[in-house]
């Protein structure tokens, strides 16, 4: 490996840290903001969404000038198109971060729900997938990928029982409607951000052993009924 090659792959690595820094303190702050019905971090969170735009414009154009300038093979190779996905997928999460921010905005203004729904919970095993997501790209750490990995379901299985409570809620009382359809909206958002935590983890194992491991149980499940014919 050329001496300019290592210098470029090293700066890649400390920019995709740093907007990954960038994602998980958005959604750190947007989750407060929404538990704690603190307006003024949602703000932060809002008005800090263009610095993470910007950044993950300029690793893009830095990742497509390594491709150009040194056309590297193998594990390099590998760790730039890692960096390209993962560099979309932060920047989708910062995104998501802002969306539950403004639902935390308008949720802070009006009097709770009264309903039991597993919030913090989620919000926890969220926080967790995106955070030991990205401590498995810092240290191309598999086995805490496939951790991450272990945890999406319980996340969507969190998701849809909360929609199926509002949904209740809602149609007991009508007046409760735009609060429950914003607090609906946060659990999406959270889901969402729990399957880009495990794109990030996908990527991780790629980047290290080769293996693309997306969409693999719903191909082995199709194996398993034969190609229909």
């Amino acid at each position: 490996m050329s001496k300019h090659l290592l210098q470029d792959l090293d700066f890649l690595q400390k920019e995709i840290m740093n907007i990954a820094s960038m994602a998980e303190q958005a959604t750190s702050k947007a989750l407060l903001a929404l538990l704690n019905r603190r307006v003024e971090l949602a703000k932060e969170v809002i008005d800090e969404d263009e610095t993470i735009d910007r950044k993950e414009v300029q690793i893009e154009e830095e990742c497509l000038k390594v491709l150009a300038l040194h056309q590297p093979v193998a594990t390099d190779l590998r760790f730039i198109i890692a960096v390209i996905k993962v560099n979309n997928d932060l920047e989708r999460i910062g995104d998501l971060a802002v969306n539950i921010a403004e639902r935390a905005t308008y949720l802070a203004r009006h009097d709770p729900l009264q309903i039991s729904l597993d919030f913090p919970e989620m919000a926890d095993a969220v926080s967790t997938m995106l955070h030991r997501s990205l401590d498995a790209l810092a240290k191309a750490d598999i086995v805490l990928a496939r951790e991450v990995l272990a945890m999406d379901d319980a996340v969507d299985a969190a998701n849809r029982t909360t929609f199926v409570r509002l949904q209740e809620l809602m149609y007991k009382n009508p007046e409760s409607i735009k609060r429950a359809v914003h607090l609906m909206s946060v659990s999406r958002h959270l889901e969402r951000i729990g399957d880009l935590a495990t794109n990030i983890a996908e990527e991780v194992v790629y980047m290290v052993e080769g293996e693309i491991i997306r969409h693999a149980d719903s191909f082995h499940h199709a194996e398993d009924y034969g190609d229909g014919e």
